[in-house]
């Protein structure tokens, strides 16, 4: 007798329009047995015991498999880096982007988008549907405190919607900048919850800090730190492009009923502003009509294109940024070119996300794709200062007189290439984030959280070319994914109860031009600039300007402004003296946010962040004075390796040698700022970078003739503050060899990606003037083990 055993159920129904998704219940029931998406993993029905002996007896059951909704579509969201709402021709601005006008005129543009105004609590709230605080990523990871909502340390109760993905039959990937993860995790020793791959992606390729080098990249394959391809015109947003448009094609010849979701992030236009030659030279002499111009025929477009309402101010430049008129001759050229530069590097990614477009038509996927495109996840960056910078580490590290308008004009015909780090004047982060005032960081003002966002479906949305204009926020993304893809929020994900989504579904508005809009309620915090939204009005707190770097004045001695957004799109009226009690009813409001989603204490400390002891974050390191390695070791990220900065420190390596030896011992850093311990010709030598700017060298001029020898280097602080000089002397098995002067050294940071490496420097060279590349360093010797150590 045979005995049979059946099971079945049926995949959810998908909407092909904006209406809303077949009731879940129904569509995943079948007899007695509901697949409930709520609960991940989805859990198999219990099957009833077999009794009979002989397999050829029974009837197999049917394979249980978690398949997406019928009809899903597939999801990609492309995050732009460090870009404001006027820059983009799809948005009235002077740079061609001729990708995001193309989805803008099939799709809809949504000219009420908001963002957090830095790069990871953008992020974190984007792929989680909830407000960034509640992530517990309040600013970038590299500053991250002791305090709840500030730690970096994301929850296991607010899931990435990628994971909901996965988990209901998607597969998922994510290409280029990450900037998700706690800095005392991301060493060899993991731990790895936080990284791509166990937040929701199957696939990750790009970098995991906050910015990279274009042409010359730390990148990780999911948790594997790879080498950058051999190509002499490598550039890391064509390599990322190159890499997720061959997993598209993969993942579709493999599987192609099987929807996937690409999460696009490049490092452009983060600073540095790096792009192909002939991309800057499409800008040539562009914007040699200064920054008011651009900004005001900027402005004109926006409302000849109906971008920003007829009535719209545009809102006064600050007081810092000079007039164009009143600047010198060799000032104009070199500002103009910064703009050229960060114009080349835009248009240049637009292309590069164009070749995804074209990729995923080619498949016949574009028609059943939600695509996401968002132009920033904050306003320009004014981090390069007023005058720009040819290495934008000096302005990170708190210094702003290093650089000069002639030395950086001396340097124009390498400004954007690979001996560049530049970045551009805060005046065009102003002018690119017209019609407002402010830019990145400015959370009290659309300039620095309103972006620019390019939503297209065409089996899912009808509208063409049209504007919306309903208040949405980047944590309302999360639910137009689940809302497009017919899954519902989950409850529980992987054991742990998830805290509620934040933001609504987009897709209300997409259907409905007229419809009222649903996000009611949004705070937004950065450094202490604040404000809130409720209902077409907005209050605010402008605490900080990026380029000054201290409070204006003490949290409690600010006064709240008041806007009407509904009337004053470019908040330019205030209405606080006229309507106190309004006033007062969005400052409670505010309150009563903040503390429900974790905002304060607010924290307005800058450069004192990036030490963690002082920022009350973990170390890696902890309180260690010491750090031994051996040959082999190297890829190490700063914020994993022991702090040496401001103080003295040894450096001892026991050596194998093969005579006249050359190659890296011990190095941090790369070229535009870092340090090295080394052999050149047979003889060891120590070089402090400085910025790029000054090499500092000390070496001997006797060659080590032994095969095996003790190298240490012992650099004595001179102390009295931060970033300031000392001595360092070498000793070969005891005996001093060599010794001179550091005049200065690097207060807060090397790099944001450069690494620690023993036996190599890998990605660009700290002794830049004996090392020509990777190949070059490595170490002809070998590093039986080599101990770096800080005072107690």
């Amino acid at each position: 007798m045979k005995l049979k055993i059946l099971f079945s159920y049926l995949s959810l129904g998908i909407m092909m329009s904006c209406n809303a998704p077949q009731n879940q219940s129904d569509s995943n029931s079948v007899g007695d047995y509901k697949m409930d998406r709520t609960i991940l993993p989805i859990h198999p029905p219990q099957l009833a015991a077999v009794t009979e002996m002989d397999a050829r007896n029974v009837e197999k059951p049917d394979i249980f498999e978690v398949k997406a909704p019928d009809g899903a579509p597939n999801i990609v969201v492309v995050m732009i880096d460090d870009i404001g709402f006027g820059a983009t021709s799809t948005f009235g601005g002077a740079i061609q982007t001729p990708t995001f006008d193309r989805l803008a005129d099939n799709g809809l543009r949504f000219n009420q988008f908001h963002t957090t105004a830095l790069c990871s609590p953008t992020r974190a709230s984007l792929l989680s549907g909830r407000n960034h605080h509640k992530m517990n990523v309040g600013s970038v990871m590299e500053v991250a405190t002791g305090f709840q909502g500030n730690q970096g340390i994301r929850p296991d109760n607010a899931k990435y919607v990628a994971e909901t993905l996965r988990q209901n039959g998607y597969s998922t990937a994510a290409f280029g900048k990450w900037h998700e993860t706690a800095t005392w995790e991301v060493s060899v020793s993991g731990p790895y919850f936080r990284w791509p791959t166990h937040s929701g992606f199957d696939k990750f390729y790009g970098f995991i800090g906050g910015e990279t080098n274009q042409w010359d990249p730390v990148i990780f394959d999911g948790v594997t730190k790879v080498e950058k391809k051999d190509d002499p015109d490598y550039h890391f947003t064509t390599d990322m492009t190159n890499e997720a448009i061959k997993w598209i094609k993969f993942q579709k010849a493999m599987t192609p009923d099987k929807p996937f979701m690409v999460y696009y992030a490049p490092g452009a236009v983060h600073a540095p502003h790096h792009a192909p030659k002939e991309w800057i030279k499409k800008y040539k002499g562009k914007f040699d009509a200064g920054w008011q111009k651009l900004r005001e025929e900027t402005f004109a477009r926006q409302k000849e294109m109906g971008i920003i309402p007829e009535n719209t101010k545009l809102a006064p430049m600050p007081s810092d940024i000079k007039d164009w008129e009143s600047l010198s001759d060799n000032e104009k050229k070199l500002f103009a070119l910064q703009m050229e530069t960060f114009a080349g590097f835009m248009e240049h990614t637009d292309n590069e996300v164009g070749r995804m477009v074209d990729a995923i038509e080619e498949v016949g996927a574009l028609d059943n794709t939600l695509f996401i495109y968002i132009m920033g996840d904050n306003g320009s960056s004014a981090e390069g200062g007023l005058e720009g910078t040819f290495n934008e580490l000096i302005h990170l590290n708190g210094i702003f007189d290093e650089e000069t308008i002639d030395n950086m004009l001396s340097k124009k015909d390498e400004w954007g290439g690979p001996n560049s780090f530049p970045h551009m004047s805060a005046a065009w982060a102003v002018a690119t984030d017209a019609p407002f005032k402010w830019t990145k960081q400015m959370a009290a003002d659309f300039g620095g959280t309103r972006n620019a966002m390019v939503m297209h479906w065409p089996k899912g949305i009808s509208a063409k070319g049209e504007i919306r204009s309903q208040f949405s926020h980047v944590n309302d993304v999360a639910p137009t994914i689940l809302e497009a893809t017919g899954l519902p929020e989950p409850k529980m994900i992987n054991g742990v109860k998830q805290i509620p989504l934040d933001g609504v579904s987009m897709l209300y508005a997409a259907k409905d031009k007229a419809a009222e809009g649903r996000h009611k309620v949004q705070y937004f915090e950065m450094f202490g600039n604040r404000a809130i939204y409720h209902e077409g009005w907005l209050a605010r707190v402008v605490h900080m300007v990026p380029w000054v770097g201290k409070p204006r004045n003490a949290f409690q001695d600010e006064k709240w402004e008041l806007y009407n957004v509904k009337e004053d799109f470019s908040l330019t009226n205030n209405l606080a003296g006229q309507m106190p009690e309004k006033v007062k009813e969005m400052q409670d409001l505010f309150e009563k946010e903040a503390i429900a989603n974790n905002v304060y204490p607010l924290d307005d400390r800058l450069y004192e962040r990036f030490n963690a002891k002082l920022a009350g974050r973990p170390d890696l390191m902890g309180d260690r004075k010491t750090l031994t390695l051996a040959d082999g070791m190297d890829g190490i990220l700063e914020n994993t390796f022991l702090n040496v900065k401001n103080t003295s420190n040894t450096i001892t390596a026991n050596v194998n040698l093969k005579g006249n030896d050359k190659g890296i011992i011990l190095c941090q850093g790369g070229k535009f700022g870092g340090w090295a311990l080394y052999m050149d010709n047979g003889k060891p030598a120590y070089t402090y970078n400085y910025f790029g700017l000054k090499r500092f060298t000390v070496a001997s001029s006797k060659k080590i003739t032994n095969p095996t020898a003790e190298i240490k280097m012992v650099f004595d602080y001179d102390g009295g503050g931060t970033g300031k000089g000392g001595t360092a002397t070498i000793y070969v098995d005891g005996e001093q060899v060599a010794q001179g002067r550091i005049e200065k050294t690097q207060p807060a940071v090397f790099s944001a990606d450069e690494t620690a490496d023993v036996g190599k420097d890998e990605a660009t060279q700290v002794a830049d003037l004996v090392f020509k590349d990777i190949e070059d360093s490595e170490f002809t010797g070998f590093v039986n083990k080599v101990t770096i150590s800080i005072p107690n």
